[in-house]
């Protein structure tokens, strides 16, 4: 039950760059995501994983992912959820991020807000119910 207070969340999330950004860019993009979901009442944001892209490639398949901990009390996945999807809807085309709970994933992309805010309240309420 994602409400018990004792339980801690893994979400796992694999943010695809845009197509044609670099590495540099790439980087900078999980950073800044990596540093706003750091400032909300999560365990923990931390960088996990990740190919480096080859010398000199202009473009890069994926950045690496975050594990983001969190406590299964007071509503902190749909706080963390909703500010990746807030995330993307500022960048435009900020390529995609795909979030696993436990073997369950949901990508957001470039959707319209309706569709990824329907796609967020499904995600979120399979993770809220025992």
């Amino acid at each position: 039950m994602l409400d018990d207070p004792r339980r801690q969340v893994a979400l796992r999330l694999a943010l695809e760059p845009p197509d044609g950004a670099d590495a540099e860019e790439a980087e900078r993009l999980s950073r800044r995501l990596r540093v706003e979901l750091s400032r909300l009442d999560v365990d923990d944001v931390r960088t996990v994983g990740g190919a480096a892209a080859p010398p000199g490639a202009k473009g890069v398949e994926s950045v690496g992912e975050l594990l983001v901990t969190l406590s299964g009390a007071g509503g902190v996945l749909a706080t963390v959820v909703g500010t990746i999807r807030d995330w993307l809807g500022r960048r435009g085309n900020s390529g995609s991020i795909t979030l696993t709970i436990d073997g369950d994933s949901l990508e957001l992309s470039s959707t319209t807000a309706a569709e990824r805010e329907r796609l967020i309240d499904t995600f979120v309420a399979r993770h809220a119910e025992p």
